[in-house]
């Protein structure tokens, strides 16, 4: 039985959005569990575009995409991930994952901000094609505070729901303020935000 940690959480929604041959983005790379989750479900046709703006990001996911041998079909970026929208066209990308908060393992400091992550989470949406998905884990509570959360979900919920149903999980029992898994799935081509 899984512990259902909220990435594997995540990668099970995930599986149901992303087909072999499909263009995805993992906004906030880390040590690359999403990036190499991805880039597997892509295949070799597909393509997955990975951003953080910390070198030691980029080496822990070219290390994790080598020790599991996943499709060469990945490129990396040392840039913010509120600058995904430079990186592919309004209605192209099946799935966008992001994970707020800071790398573990490195520089608690060096953590995703409001006005930042809520700028990506914008330049995001318009990406995603008809039947697209965001998947965000957002953290709170220690060392990210709360501002983060509340700003992002905030905005979430102003989304229009005729073109994006917004789904809201939680773990409703875990004490220490648990992640929080929100998904985004594009209803229709929408004008932009």
């Amino acid at each position: 039985m899984t512990s259902y940690q909220i990435t594997e959480w995540c990668h099970r929604m995930i599986r149901d959005f992303v087909s072999p041959g499909d263009l995805c983005m993992d906004a906030t790379m880390g040590n690359g569990h999403d990036t190499a989750f991805l880039s597997s479900l892509a295949g070799t046709e597909g393509q997955v575009l990975a951003f953080d703006i910390q070198e030691i990001a980029l080496s822990n996911t070219r290390k994790r995409l080598r020790n599991e041998n996943c499709p060469d079909n990945t490129t990396l970026f040392l840039e913010s991930h509120t600058e995904i929208g430079k990186h592919a066209l309004p209605g192209s990308v099946s799935c966008i994952t992001f994970n707020f908060g800071y790398l573990p393992g490195g520089d608690h400091a060096k953590a995703t901000h409001p006005e930042t992550s809520l700028a990506a989470v914008k330049a995001a949406l318009p990406l995603l094609k008809a039947g697209g998905l965001l998947s965000l884990c957002i953290y709170s509570g220690q060392d990210t505070g709360f501002e983060e959360r509340d700003v992002l979900l905030q905005f979430l919920q102003t989304l229009d729901p005729k073109s994006y149903l917004v789904l809201k999980t939680d773990y409703f029992n875990r004490p220490n303020h648990p992640p929080i898994p929100v998904f985004v799935i594009r209803q229709e081509a929408t004008s932009s935000l």
